[in-house]
């Protein structure tokens, strides 16, 4: 685990090199707002410290991310190589990337999203979905209480009685996420990075839930990352807070237009 302050602390803290040298666990999730710069920077940082095995982005599919394992190690040749990826600002993660040894890409295929929304995350798995607990219903009050964090997400301009299929898809990638995270444990050994979303590197609903179901055995630390002195929403092992707010605009224009 991370040196010094204490566990579970929502706290502002801002770790130096050093502080990210004392990380000796197993996994580190890496939590962010996909859109700031000084997050991605925090994660640069933490990567070029601790030299993981592998590194597992949430932005890159299993194709994209085997496609860069002969790109150099710097950010304009991974500039060049990730033109034309399925996700919209992967050109700001090139200095994440750069200092990533192996590259792992975990996100699903739009086809099973819409699976999972449709016929529920434990049936678009596959095997193994018993194991990950994806067949055991969520308790009644966190489900409803993840509809209506899907709801405001969504702006309010889905129905909320369509909420539950968000979810689903929801656990769908958090359980996918966990899966990756063990096949490269498997495969290349620890310690691993997960950069992911907060709400992906919640422990109280995210990707660390499920691997303390089927590894409980790792060493499990999850950051989130949050802007102005606002933790991120959940649970984390640590927070770092202070990050600026980039201009966003009015994020609810792509619902209303």
């Amino acid at each position: 685990m991370l040196a010094a302050a204490a566990i579970l602390s929502q706290a502002a803290i801002v770790f130096s090199a050093t502080d990210w040298r004392d990380f000796g666990g197993d996994v580190l999730i890496l939590g962010e707002f996909h859109d700031n710069p000084t997050h991605h920077a925090e994660q640069t940082k933490a990567l070029q410290a601790i030299a993981p095995k592998a590194v597992i982005y949430e932005m890159l599919t299993p194709e994209e991310g085997a496609s860069l394992a002969d790109i150099p190690r710097n950010p304009d040749s991974m500039k060049a190589a990730v033109e034309g990826f399925h996700w919209s600002n992967i050109a700001d993660y090139v200095q994440v990337l750069a200092a990533s040894p192996v590259i792992v890409g975990t996100a699903l295929p739009r086809a099973d999203m819409r699976g999972a929304f449709t016929d529920g995350a434990a049936a678009t798995f596959g095997e193994g979905a018993d194991t990950y607990g994806l067949a055991t219903p969520l308790p009644e009050d966190e489900q409803a209480i993840r509809e209506e964090a899907q709801f405001a997400a969504h702006c309010e301009a889905m129905p909320l009685e369509t909420m539950g299929g968000m979810v689903e898809a929801q656990r769908l990638r958090d359980a996918a996420f966990a899966r990756t995270v063990i096949d490269a444990i498997d495969t290349y050994g620890s310690p691993i990075v997960l950069i992911t979303g907060n709400g992906h590197a919640r422990m109280d609903w995210g990707v660390p839930v499920y691997l303390s179901r089927v590894r409980p055995d790792l060493d499990v630390t999850s950051v989130g990352q949050g802007e102005r002195q606002e933790p991120p929403e959940g649970v984390y092992s640590w927070t770092l807070n202070g990050a600026p707010s980039p201009d966003r605009g009015y994020p609810c224009a792509v619902f209303t237009q």
